[in-house]
C-alpha cells in the first residue's frame, strides 16, 4: 500500500484502517464493556477476556491497522483491568499466533508461506482451538483471583524466533 514514491503510504493506505477498526476494535470493546455491565450488575466479579494477536507485539508488515487494534485491544483490558479490580473483575488478553481457523485458511493452503511459517513455530504445526483450553481454565478460575491485566501469548514459541 506504499505509494509511488518510495516510503509514503498511497491513498488506498487508509482504507484497510477503516475496514479495521470497527471489526477488530470496536466489536471487542462492545463485547468487553456489555460484559463488565453485566458483571457489575450481578456483584460477583468475573474475568472477560478478549483475543487481540501476536501481531500487536512484533512487525506486521503490511498489516499495520490489524496489528494497531489488536495492540488496542490489549490496552482497553488493562485499563479494564485497573478501573474494576476492586469490583472483582479481571481482565486478560491472550495473543495467539498462527491458528487454524476460516481466516488463515488461504495462508494454510499455500505451501510456501506454510514453509516460512513452519520454520518459525517450534512444535511445526498451526494452533488448534483446543489449544486454548488451558489458559482459559486458568483465567476464569478463583485460584487466580490476585492475577489482572495480563497478557498471554499462546503461539508455540513462535514470537521467541
Amino acid at each position: 500500500m506504499i505509494g509511488k514514491k518510495k516510503g509514503t503510504p498511497s491513498a488506498g493506505y487508509i482504507a484497510p484502517w477503516r475496514l479495521c477498526w470497527p471489526v477488530d476494535l470496536g466489536s471487542a470493546a462492545t463485547a468487553s464493556c456489555a460484559a463488565v455491565r453485566q458483571m457489575l450488575a450481578q456483584g460477583e466479579g468475573g474475568v472477560p477476556c478478549t483475543t487481540a494477536s501476536v501481531a500487536a507485539i512484533e512487525g506486521a508488515p503490511r498489516s499495520e491497522h490489524y496489528a494497531a487494534t489488536k495492540g488496542g485491544v490489549i490496552a482497553m483490558m488493562r485499563g479494564l483491568a485497573v478501573e474494576y479490580a476492586r469490583k472483582g473483575i479481571r481482565a486478560h488478553s491472550i495473543l495467539p499466533g498462527w491458528i487454524r481457523t476460516e481466516m488463515t485458511g488461504a495462508a494454510q493452503a499455500n505451501d510456501t508461506f506454510q514453509e516460512m511459517v513452519h520454520k518459525r513455530v517450534p512444535m511445526r504445526r498451526w494452533g488448534e482451538g483446543s489449544d486454548f483450553a488451558g489458559i482459559a481454565v486458568y483465567l476464569m478460575s478463583p485460584a487466580w483471583a490476585y492475577h489482572t491485566g495480563d497478557t498471554f501469548v499462546i503461539d508455540s514459541g513462535y514470537t521467541l524466533f
